[in-house]
Parts: structure tokens; sequence; C-alpha cells
């Protein structure tokens, strides 16, 4: 194998690829990256055994071939050079890599044992990669970081024809995010559960593509897969096992109380009369006709209290929350007001995203938001 390749194309190569690599390989063979030079392009590869990153880099290939070579070395390498073309020249059981006065030589393994990919499913729809990637935020913030239950972990992914429907949830609180999507087929209706640390990070690669392509394995497939493709790029993922746990009947239609905030002004006033609480204390949010006060103490005895404007409509209401939580929420709705819906003080808020003060609430997103005690 000879090949020349530019360095910032293959650094951006890389980038989508290397998410993929094992961190805790079951074989030594899954912490390297495979490289295979043909026609007139590199092509790049990492796989562990549940996520698999390809990624298509143009190239001039002198001579095609194969080599696997450490990941995690390989990309810092490659990061660390000029922006110079770079060639690469497999002698023996060595990668040499050259760009300008740069030179590197690298021990390879064994191509032969890398695992076979997995194949990308049939394409389902197609999205804008910006509109993707925001929806994915706005939902994984409230998918669960405890392993102990997988099902709490994933997001829920829904589609029944041109409208596609994320959740997840942590049991503490519910994100929902709808949007439309072109459907390869008009009454498409499937779903998925996918690990929401792997969608997250998959949606930051995605967010500068004009147009992705969402791919579903059939129910019936042997391999539960999903995958994520744009151009010269594609990715796989295995589904979680288990049933997402059905959330529909816990948004309320009706609210007693509502009231509209600045989404800046609420944030900062959290952020700093939370500073007198630790993780698992609530802080008190009491409303009132044009007012909110916002209350907070701590076991030792530290208080603090701060009051802002707002629009609120309804019967008066004190609630607390988890600071974090609502945090998340806040900056979750991407918005500059937050609509707050209110059914009692122990029954859960729903948080919506306003543009302006005068605007309709947003129900494309919901983020609800269960009650602590004070």
């Amino acid at each position: 194998m000879k090949i020349t390749v530019e360095r910032d194309a293959l650094v951006d190569g890389l980038a989508w690829v290397s998410r993929s690599l094992s961190t805790r390989p079951i074989m030594p063979i899954l912490l390297g990256i495979s490289l295979e030079a043909s026609g007139g392009n590199l092509h790049l590869a990492a796989y562990d055994q549940e996520i698999s990153g390809e990624a298509e880099v143009s190239a001039q290939v002198d001579a095609p071939g194969k080599a696997v070579v450490s990941g995690r070395l390989f990309t810092d390498v490659i990061r660390s050079l000029p922006h110079k073309p770079i060639t690469f020249a497999l002698d023996g059981s060595r990668l040499n890599i050259t760009c300008g006065s740069s030179r590197f030589a690298l021990p390879t393994m064994n191509a032969q044992d890398y695992p076979t990919l997995p194949i990308l499913p049939a394409a389902a729809g197609e999205v804008d990669g910006e509109l993707l990637s925001h929806a994915i935020a706005q939902v994984a913030v409230a998918a669960g970081r405890d392993d102990s239950l997988p099902v709490l972990t994933g997001v829920h992914i829904e589609i029944e024809g041109d409208k596609v429907t994320l959740a997840a949830t942590d049991r503490y609180r519910l994100a929902v995010r709808e949007f439309h999507w072109s459907s390869q087929k008009p009454n498409t209706s499937a779903s998925a559960l996918i690990r929401g640390r792997t969608l997250s990070e998959v949606a930051k690669s995605l967010s500068g593509n004009p147009k992705v392509t969402f791919a579903l394995a059939p129910s019936g497939a042997n391999e539960h897969l999903v995958g994520f493709s744009t151009e010269n790029r594609t990715t796989t993922t295995r589904m979680l096992d288990g049933t997402f746990p059905p959330y529909r009947h816990l948004l309320p239609n009706e609210a007693s109380s509502v009231a509209i905030v600045e989404v800046s002004a609420l944030m900062e006033a959290v952020r700093r009369v939370a500073v007198v609480v630790d993780k698992t204390s609530s802080l008190k949010l009491n409303f009132s006709d044009g007012a909110l006060r916002l209350d907070a103490k701590s076991t030792d005895e530290a208080q603090a209290t701060e009051e802002i404007a707002v629009d609120f409509e309804g019967d008066e209401i004190s609630i607390a929350f988890n600071p974090t939580f609502l945090t998340d929420g806040l900056t979750a709705v991407g918005t500059p007001f937050v609509h707050i819906a209110f059914t009692a003080s122990n029954k859960p808020a729903v948080l919506s995203g306003k543009a302006s003060k005068d605007a309709a609430a947003d129900d494309s997103y919901r983020y609800l938001l269960m009650p602590m005690r004070y």
C-alpha cells in the first residue's frame, strides 16, 4: 500500500470513525483502525462489536492495500502533523508516514484478523442533520446513566409516516421531541431503542450535514441495527434489548397554572441560589402573580433567596425541583423564554419553549420534571 492524502480530510474522517474504537476490547485487533486503499479512496473503519464507523477519504493511490494500526496512536500522530499532504507506505509490518519533514513508522496488526463490519440496514428516511442533532441533544439529556437499568439509558425512536418522536427518561424527568422528516415509505411504522450516550456522540458529528439518512433493520432481522449515513460517512449501532416504558400518559393535557419566564434570568437565579445546596438537595420555587421567589437551604443551615419577575396565571404554587435537572431543561428548550405548566405542587411540571413572551408555546419539545420534597 502506498497513498497520498490531504491532512485535513484525513483528520475529519478519523474524527468520525474514532468514536467507534473499543476502550475495553474483547480482542486486541479492535483497538485498531482499518485503512484500506483502492480506486481513488482511503477507507477508514473502526468497530467495537456494538458501534461501527466508516469513512471514505479521497486519496492518490499509487499501490492499493490494507493495514490495521493502533487507532489512538494513529489519530494522535495524524493530528500532530502540519497542514500538508501525508504519504503512507506499508513496509512489511510497519506503516511509514511522511508529512513535510516529519517521519513516523508505526507497527501494524494482522489485517486478516480484523472482523467484518455490520452491513448498513435499508434506508428508512432522510432528515436535516442540524435538526436531528439538535433534537437528539434535547432528549438525550434526560436519558439515565445507570447501566443496571439499560432500558432507561436509551433514547426511544418512534416513526409514524413522516413524523419522528424521540423520548428519554431517567424516572425523574422525561424529554419528548417530535419533528418531521422525509420517509422512504408513506406508511412507515417502526421503533428503536438506542443507548443515549452513543446517540449523543453520533449527533455531534451529524450537525453540519444538510442530509442524513436513517437506516433501520426490519423487526425480523438477525441483527437489530440502526444506522446513520451522510456523504462518505456511515455508522451503525445495535439496539438495546427491552421495552421502553409507556410515557405519553404522563404528559398532562391541562394546567391549573402557567408561568412565562425569561430563560437567561431564571438560569442565572437558579445557579446563584443553588450554590448553597448539594446534588441531592432541592430548590423551592414559589410562583405568584408577577413574581417568582427561589429558596434554597443546606443541611448546615446555609440559605439563599432570590426573586425575579415572571408572567403568571392561575393558582399560586410552591414546588421544589432538583436544580441540575431544572437547569438541564432550561438549556434544552433552546428559546429565550420558557413556558412552564403546572397541575399541582406534588405533580410534574412541563417545560416547553417560547420564541418570545407573546409567542405560542412550542409543543414539539416537552421536558417533564418531577417535583422533590423541600
